[in-house]
């Protein structure tokens, strides 16, 4: 089992770049950032850790762009992979997206990884153009038309939200599949979702119930027929006793995901010593 490292960006304290390497250089796994484009003052969804319009904290207005941070990222580290957790495509267009993607792919070396979220703000969504009832749809038209991008020589596609004729595009991305993670509360609808789409599942900060849920998704995996199983990826809100990451390892759980506190540079690198040391790495 893995371990990684969140870095909910702003745009104080520690910069993507110095976290990573600094990530890396602790022996963590993969760097992850965040991305909200913008936070409506007034809207009505409510955030899925308080329930209500209180946001936990500031830097959801805040947040860096994720894949300029990771670019960041990429140039200063070599061998951590680069992550988000989770990123929103259906708020960019898919066209320089996949761009976007297959250009840190191809200057990273081949180290991304995509952790995409349906979006719990249906008011952000909204400003984008998403209807609410249909953001899953959106994405995976997304998803499909950017793999055409990645994968085909002539690339084409053709939905209700994505359409584009015979078209070329390079770079394509170092690895044969750009590994797609979806960040969502563990049920049904979203372990099929990504038993027919993803590879794997990034819980929320208040996932409950590891255990079972991990099991109903590798169900819905061999349901759907895949082969091999998918990644899990547990996102630590807590910190986990021994004795539950052992658990966790066992249900099949293949990476920790673990925050940086919003502090300085020193702070921060002082904190991803010590954690890395606590973790054995």
């Amino acid at each position: 089992m893995r371990h990684g490292i969140v870095l909910f960006t702003s745009d104080r304290g520690i910069t993507p770049a110095a976290a990573a390497k600094a990530a890396e250089e602790s022996g963590f796994a993969t760097f992850y950032v965040p991305e909200h484009t913008h936070i409506p003052v007034r809207r009505e969804a409510a955030h899925p850790g308080t329930g209500g319009a209180d946001l936990p904290d500031d830097r959801y207005a805040r947040t860096l762009d994720p894949w300029v941070s990771l670019a960041t990222a990429a140039e200063a580290t070599s061998r951590i992979r680069l992550a988000t957790a989770v990123a929103l495509p259906v708020e960019s267009d898919p066209i320089t997206l996949a761009k976007a993607v297959a250009t840190l792919d191809h200057l990273s070396g081949g180290r991304v990884t995509l952790g995409a979220g349906f979006g719990w703000n249906t008011d952000e969504l909204a400003d984008h153009g998403v209807p609410a009832g249909e953001r899953r749809t959106v994405l995976r038209e997304y998803v499909e038309a950017m793999r055409a991008l990645w994968t085909e020589e002539q690339a084409s596609y053709s939905g209700r939200f994505v359409s584009f004729g015979p078209s070329w595009a390079w770079p394509k991305p170092v690895q044969p599949r750009i590994p797609l993670l979806i960040g969502a509360g563990g049920g049904p609808k979203t372990f099929a979702w990504i038993a027919a789409h993803a590879d794997g599942w990034i819980t929320t900060p208040v996932e409950q119930d590891i255990l079972p849920k991990a099991a109903a998704l590798r169900k819905a995996w061999a349901a759907a027929s895949r082969p091999g199983d998918p990644e899990i990826r547990v996102l630590a809100a807590a910190r986990p006793t021994p004795e539950t990451m052992a658990s966790w390892q066992e249900a099949g759980v293949t990476e920790i995901i673990w925050g940086l506190p919003d502090k300085p540079a020193d702070d921060v690198r002082a904190f991803l010593t010590r954690h890395a040391r606590r973790l054995g790495l």
